[in-house]
């Protein structure tokens, strides 16, 4: 298992949870983006754009908010192209941002540097999040609940 720094760890089950793949009938949506600065910026509103549409307005915020962390992690670390993947289906938001760099990410604590905290956010506000490697690169996703039942969002135990 992937051991990161501040004790805290991915989900193990780096699969679609109990999916193979994003289940039929999902919304869909995969993009890919050149290794540029605006490609932040267009990740987040493409982002912002998607969710509208599927009628996820309450998760608009914080999806776009990490997104735009692992957006910026791999525009920092891997400087590649690299795929942003969302899908909703089954109460879930699975966001995903591949790029062609093995480093994995690190949960740091936040302090007061400018930067680094992007996997602590990650890790504070997603129902679950995990990374895996995909050939000569990595995948590094999190998932927000979408229906409105009571702990429905919220990190499972």
């Amino acid at each position: 298992m992937l051991e990161l720094s501040g004790g805290h760890l991915p989900d193990p089950d780096a699969a679609y949870h109990c999916y193979p793949q994003p289940p039929l009938g999902a919304g869909h949506l995969s993009v890919v983006y050149d290794p540029r600065p605006e490609a932040a910026a267009e990740a987040r509103a493409e982002v912002r754009r998607q969710l509208e549409g599927w009628g996820l307005v309450e998760q608009s915020d914080t999806a776009e908010l990490l997104v735009s962390e692992l957006v910026t992690n791999a525009l920092i670390h891997a400087k590649s192209r690299f795929r942003l993947t969302l899908w909703a289906a089954h109460g879930v938001l699975r966001c995903e941002v591949s790029d062609a760099s093995r480093r994995l990410p690190e949960v740091l604590e936040a302090g007061t540097a400018e930067s680094g905290r992007g996997m602590f956010l990650v890790d504070a506000f997603a129902r679950r999040w995990g990374c895996r490697q995909d050939g000569p690169g990595k995948t590094v996703w999190f998932e927000l609940g979408t229906c409105g039942s009571d702990g429905c969002g919220r990190r499972q135990p």
